[in-house]
């Protein structure tokens, strides 16, 4: 029984570990823009990871140029080792054409990057979705995710099976 019970826990803490992102170390700054799809009018949040100055983003087509600031809970106090994060909301411009790939440009004096943000219509389904008529759309799991809920269904069954054939006994 035990041993069922610490494979299924085994089984269950690997499909979660295989499930989560792999953190690589980066040896300049880092970018970020989420969402990466965003309708006019909608905001869009800024990152830059490892800068050690001030960082600046452009996207003409969709906010113009804006400054990025330290994130909330950062600033004086931070200690050595850990990285600094700067951050900027945005608003895309009403004027962003839907169905376009924007370039969002950072730079600090670490380095510089580009990042894409992709304009759609309001209310348009996710790339890749299907059309429901459920009100919106359906996409499908990544494979990693649908490997993760698979392992920890099957570990869920073991566990009820093994408590079943003891309860019998």
């Amino acid at each position: 029984m035990r041993a069922g019970l610490i494979s299924a826990a085994a089984l269950a803490v690997a499909a979660v570990a295989a499930a989560a992102p792999a953190v690589a170390a980066a040896d300049g700054p880092r970018f970020t823009a989420t969402p990466a799809t965003a309708a006019p009018g909608d905001t869009v949040t800024l990152r830059a990871f490892g800068c050690t100055g001030p960082a600046t983003a452009s996207a003409p087509g969709l906010f113009g140029t804006v400054a990025l600031g330290p994130s909330e809970g950062q600033g004086q106090g931070q200690g050595q080792g850990q990285e600094q994060e700067q951050v900027a909301t945005v608003t895309v411009g009403r004027y962003a054409a839907p169905g376009v790939r924007h370039d969002v440009a950072f730079g600090c004096d670490g380095g510089q990057g580009t990042i894409p943000v992709a304009v759609e219509e309001r209310g348009a389904a996710a790339p890749g979705a299907v059309r429901t008529g459920l009100g919106g759309g359906v996409t499908g799991p990544g494979s990693v995710k649908a490997v993760a809920v698979a392992a920890l269904v099957g570990a869920t069954g073991l566990v009820v099976v093994r408590r079943r054939r003891t309860a019998v006994r």
